[in-house]
C-alpha cells in the first residue's frame, strides 16, 4: 500500500467512541448507520441521542450500500493542496436506501456524468492500514 498523503478523518473527544463502529465497518467493507431503538429513526452523522425522540438507546445496523445522488458540486479548487491533483472531482450528498444522507465523493465517472438522482453504491478505499474511506460509484 502506497503512502497516503491526504488528510484523514480525525475523530476526537467523545466523538471517537461514537464513530468507532462506523469506521470498523468500513474496514470490513460494510456500511453501518445508527438507528434509534425507540422510534426506529436512522441517524447520520453519529450522535449520542436520537434527534427525533431524544432517546439515547441507539445501535448501529448494517444498511444497503445503495442510494442516489441527492445533491453535488464539482470541486475545481480544493480547500487543501493535497487534493489539487484530483480536481475536478465530485463532492456529493448521497441519500442511502435507508433514508439518511452521507457526504462523500462520486468516483468511477467524470464529473460531467454525475447528475441528481444518479443511482450509486458504496465502494471502499483502503487508504492506510488504519483507515478505509467510503466513496460512491454509479451502479451498473
Amino acid at each position: 500500500m502506497a503512502e497516503y498523503k491526504k488528510p484523514l478523518p480525525r475523530p476526537d473527544g467523545p466523538r471517537i467512541e461514537l464513530t468507532k463502529p462506523f469506521w470498523a465497518a468500513t474496514k470490513r467493507h460494510e456500511l453501518v448507520i445508527q438507528r434509534c431503538k425507540k422510534c426506529a429513526n436512522w441517524i447520520h452523522y453519529p450522535r449520542e441521542q436520537c434527534p427525533n425522540c431524544f432517546s439515547q438507546d441507539l445501535e448501529y445496523q448494517k444498511v444497503s450500500r445503495r442510494g442516489f445522488v441527492h445533491s453535488y458540486t464539482t470541486v475545481y479548487q480544493p480547500g487543501h493542496p493535497a487534493f489539487n491533483d484530483d480536481a475536478p472531482y465530485v463532492f456529493a450528498s448521497v441519500q442511502l436506501d435507508c433514508g439518511v444522507r452521507i457526504p462523500s465523493n462520486i468516483v468511477g465517472v467524470t464529473h460531467e456524468q454525475v447528475h441528481i438522482d444518479m443511482l450509486v453504491e458504496a465502494v471502499f478505499e483502503d487508504v492506510t492500514p488504519e483507515w478505509t474511506l467510503v466513496k460512491f460509484k454509479p451502479t451498473s
